[in-house]
Protein backbone atom coordinates (compact mmCIF):
# COMPACT_ATOMS: atom_id res chain seq x y z
CA UNK A 1 0.00 0.00 0.00
CA UNK A 2 0.82 3.24 -0.64
CA UNK A 3 0.07 6.88 1.11
CA UNK A 4 0.69 10.08 -0.12
CA UNK A 5 0.62 13.42 1.40
CA UNK A 6 0.67 16.52 -0.50
CA UNK A 7 0.90 20.16 1.62
CA UNK A 8 0.32 23.39 -0.37
CA UNK A 9 1.03 26.54 1.07
CA UNK A 10 -1.59 29.11 -1.23
CA UNK A 11 -1.35 32.65 -1.24
CA UNK A 12 -4.52 33.88 0.57
CA UNK A 13 -6.33 35.90 -2.64
CA UNK A 14 -5.80 32.29 -4.48
CA UNK A 15 -7.30 29.66 -1.64
CA UNK A 16 -10.87 29.71 -3.34
CA UNK A 17 -9.76 29.02 -6.94
CA UNK A 18 -7.07 26.73 -5.66
CA UNK A 19 -9.47 24.87 -3.61
CA UNK A 20 -12.19 24.61 -5.89
CA UNK A 21 -10.18 23.29 -8.26
CA UNK A 22 -8.45 20.73 -6.40
CA UNK A 23 -12.15 20.09 -5.23
CA UNK A 24 -13.02 19.10 -8.79
CA UNK A 25 -10.28 16.87 -8.87
CA UNK A 26 -10.83 14.43 -6.10
CA UNK A 27 -13.36 12.69 -7.24
CA UNK A 28 -11.49 11.87 -10.66
CA UNK A 29 -8.89 10.84 -8.61
CA UNK A 30 -11.14 8.32 -6.69
CA UNK A 31 -12.35 6.55 -9.60
CA UNK A 32 -8.76 6.30 -10.81
CA UNK A 33 -7.60 2.23 -11.08
CA UNK A 34 -5.89 1.56 -7.76
CA UNK A 35 -7.03 4.38 -5.45
CA UNK A 36 -8.05 2.98 -2.19
CA UNK A 37 -8.95 6.61 -0.80
CA UNK A 38 -8.44 10.21 -1.34
CA UNK A 39 -9.22 13.59 0.72
CA UNK A 40 -8.82 17.00 0.47
CA UNK A 41 -8.48 19.11 3.59
CA UNK A 42 -7.55 22.76 5.43
CA UNK A 43 -5.35 23.01 8.05
CA UNK A 44 -7.66 24.00 11.18
CA UNK A 45 -4.81 26.22 12.40
CA UNK A 46 -4.07 27.78 9.11
CA UNK A 47 -6.45 28.22 6.55
CA UNK A 48 -3.77 29.22 3.43
CA UNK A 49 -2.59 25.16 4.30
CA UNK A 50 -4.42 22.62 2.04
CA UNK A 51 -3.67 19.10 2.43
CA UNK A 52 -4.40 16.23 -0.44
CA UNK A 53 -3.99 12.68 1.43
CA UNK A 54 -4.30 9.58 -1.03
CA UNK A 55 -3.85 5.70 -0.44
CA UNK A 56 -2.94 3.52 -2.97
CA UNK A 57 -3.12 -0.06 -3.56
CA UNK A 58 0.67 -0.13 -4.91
CA UNK A 59 3.47 1.54 -6.86
CA UNK A 60 2.23 0.83 -10.07
CA UNK A 61 -1.11 2.17 -9.64
CA UNK A 62 0.19 5.11 -7.87
CA UNK A 63 2.81 5.49 -10.66
CA UNK A 64 0.01 5.72 -12.73
CA UNK A 65 -2.05 8.11 -11.33
CA UNK A 66 1.50 10.35 -11.30
CA UNK A 67 0.81 10.01 -15.22
CA UNK A 68 -2.72 10.68 -15.08
CA UNK A 69 -4.24 14.25 -16.92
CA UNK A 70 -5.88 14.91 -13.02
CA UNK A 71 -2.29 14.91 -11.81
CA UNK A 72 -1.16 17.01 -14.74
CA UNK A 73 -4.29 19.44 -13.66
CA UNK A 74 -2.79 18.98 -10.13
CA UNK A 75 0.50 20.38 -10.97
CA UNK A 76 -0.72 23.41 -13.25
CA UNK A 77 -2.73 24.72 -10.55
CA UNK A 78 0.60 25.03 -8.72
CA UNK A 79 1.09 28.85 -10.26
CA UNK A 80 -1.43 29.49 -7.33
CA UNK A 81 1.16 28.58 -4.60
CA UNK A 82 3.04 30.42 -2.82
CA UNK A 83 5.77 28.08 -2.49
CA UNK A 84 6.46 24.64 -4.06
CA UNK A 85 3.91 22.06 -3.13
CA UNK A 86 5.44 19.38 -0.50
CA UNK A 87 4.62 15.57 -1.64
CA UNK A 88 5.69 13.10 0.84
CA UNK A 89 5.35 9.16 -0.11
CA UNK A 90 4.98 6.41 2.55
CA UNK A 91 5.53 3.03 0.43
CA UNK A 92 5.27 -0.49 1.40
CA UNK A 93 2.61 0.37 4.15
CA UNK A 94 0.73 -2.53 5.49
CA UNK A 95 -2.02 -2.67 7.63
CA UNK A 96 -1.82 -3.21 11.55
CA UNK A 97 -4.75 -5.51 12.66
CA UNK A 98 -5.96 -4.17 16.20
CA UNK A 99 -9.48 -6.51 16.61
CA UNK A 100 -9.72 -4.52 19.82
CA UNK A 101 -10.10 -1.07 18.61
CA UNK A 102 -12.43 -1.87 15.29
CA UNK A 103 -15.35 0.09 15.25
CA UNK A 104 -13.71 2.34 18.14
CA UNK A 105 -11.99 5.75 18.35
CA UNK A 106 -8.28 5.51 19.27
CA UNK A 107 -6.97 9.06 20.70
Amino acid sequence: MIFSTIRMRVFPEKRKELSQTIASLVHSIRTQKGCRHCTFRYNLEDENELCLFGEWENEETFAGHLQSDVFKVFLGAANLLERPHEMKIYSNVTEPRFPEAEGKWII
